[in-house]
């Protein structure tokens, strides 16, 4: 299907807001229930509001997009290179503990590539997505729902390799993340939650972010595309190509998100 683009930022966008009030009331709220999913991953109310939310509200715009979302199982036995994919609350985990490090994540994939995402931190009041051209921004101000308000480009950093910023996450450290970490020169790291990894390279915040554990498509497509739209790349650990998207159950391989201009190292 031939994409409309200008149509399509506003729709992830507004979803996104839309979203994250839903998912904020939640987070404020006195208790909330924390379930289990079959892989002993926790979803909350809230996860499961912002999908119903932002799923009809993408299949409304987009009758005709194969759609792939984290909290709709049916969707996962779908197969295609071009689709919407939708992480309606990544970093749940950040979400329960109340640490405030968790996204929305809505993001369009063409012939296997994140061509257009929003990545939004209610709690925090971040707004990074691509416009219609493909370029990233940072969206500042109140975020009102039919007004785009004032936005910045984002770019990535010119990297010295003497002296790299490093982001990591904050739940999924290890020691093998840390081994990789230990073979460039390092002047800081910086630890955060859910796709805003991606987003702390776009901005230039960060120059790498390696990710040597389980992610989902979902979990990474519109952080991708952000960090794109910006000038920056994300490759498999193993072989430093192009990590692609559509692939067999949408599971990533180990990756790394980086600067263009950061000399990688060998796994």
């Amino acid at each position: 299907m031939d994409w409309d683009y200008v149509k399509l930022v506003e729709v992830m966008r507004r979803l996104s807001i839309e979203a994250g009030e839903k998912i904020m009331e939640i987070y404020n709220a006195d208790d909330f229930d924390v379930k289990t999913k079959s892989d002993d991953s926790p979803v909350t109310a809230a996860d499961e509001a912002a999908d119903a939310l932002i799923a009809a509200g993408l299949r409304q715009a987009f009758p005709d997009a194969m759609l792939v979302t984290e909290e709709q199982s049916a969707t996962h036995d779908t197969s295609g290179d071009t689709f919407l994919i939708v992480d309606p609350l990544d970093g749940t985990k950040e979400f329960i503990h109340r640490r405030g490090d968790f996204t929305v994540n809505i993001a369009l994939v063409e012939a296997g590539r994140p061509t257009r995402g929003v990545v939004y931190a209610p709690a925090k009041g971040r707004m990074f997505y691509t416009e219609a051209d493909g370029r990233s921004v940072e969206e500042t101000g109140d975020l009102a729902l039919d007004q785009i308000g004032e936005t910045r480009p984002l770019s990535v950093s010119e990297a010295d390799n003497a002296a790299l910023m490093v982001v990591a996450s904050k739940s999924h450290r290890d020691q093998a993340t840390d081994d990789y970490i230990s073979k460039y020169s390092v002047k800081d790291m910086k630890s955060a939650g859910s796709s805003l990894k991606f987003c702390l390279v776009a901005t230039g915040e960060a120059d790498l972010y390696p990710r040597l554990g389980r992610t989902m498509e979902w979990d990474t497509a519109a952080g991708h595309a952000v960090l794109a739209g910006a000038g920056g790349a994300v490759v498999r650990f193993d072989d430093l190509t192009p990590l692609a998207y559509g692939k067999d159950g949408y599971t990533n391989p180990f990756f790394i998100a980086h600067a263009p201009s950061v000399a990688l190292k060998g796994g």
